[in-house]
């Protein structure tokens, strides 16, 4: 999804910190968490810590999403990052690529099946970060491609929040939401991406 965002592992300004050691959360995404098109600090990601600032939460936000990412980039990255920072939660936000390029469900699937393993086995709690793709993919696929984040999530059992782009992309003039490639949500949309991740976040920050 577009030109290259947040170098891997760029750690963004984390949020103020309490007496105990703070919650370290890893995001990995595409382009939707690495503020593509937008202005530096206007993203979801930015607008996180300022959540979690707001509420005195002792943690930490390392943003390594990278525009045009896929499930097996993030899944041949990760390793690195997992020993790199050490996360408490990790946050997979990918797939929407995979979909773009339509590739086969069952690749995507393994690979989030892969990096969710990886991160349990690292000792992170996982928010697996669903996704949607439009009409015209087809309604077989589609199906199948919405499916895959519920699946892998009741399977390693762990946290999901079900459409990252509830209210943005189906809400009742889903064209005002996005930037004009309409691909990539813009500066307004970026408070309700956050809202539909907090929920699920929160319950795995100590």
């Amino acid at each position: 999804m577009g030109a290259p965002g947040l170098a891997p592992g760029q750690p963004a300004q984390a949020a103020p910190t309490a007496t105990s050691a703070p919650h370290t959360i890893l995001i990995v995404g595409d382009s939707l968490s690495a503020e593509y098109g937008l202005r530096r600090g206007t993203g979801w990601v930015p607008l996180l810590e300022r959540q979690l600032a707001g509420e005195r939460k002792a943690a930490r936000v390392i943003n390594a999403s990278i525009s045009g990412d896929t499930t097996s980039g993030g899944r041949s990255r990760l390793p690195a990052l997992l020993a790199q920072h050490k996360p408490d939660t990790v946050v997979i936000e990918l797939g929407g690529n995979d979909a773009l390029r339509g590739l086969p469900l069952d690749m995507t699937e393994k690979n989030l099946t892969a990096m969710t393993q990886a991160s349990k086995k690292a000792g992170a709690k996982v928010l697996l970060v669903g996704m949607e793709v439009p009409p015209n993919y087809g309604g077989a696929y589609g199906a199948g491609f919405a499916g895959l984040f519920p699946k892998v999530a009741r399977a390693e059992k762990v946290a999901l929040v079900p459409f990252f782009l509830k209210g943005v992309a189906d809400g009742a003039d889903p064209v005002a939401n996005f930037q004009a490639d309409r691909i990539h949500p813009n500066e307004q949309s970026q408070a309700r991406m956050l809202a539909n991740v907090w929920p699920e976040l929160k319950k795995l920050i100590k």
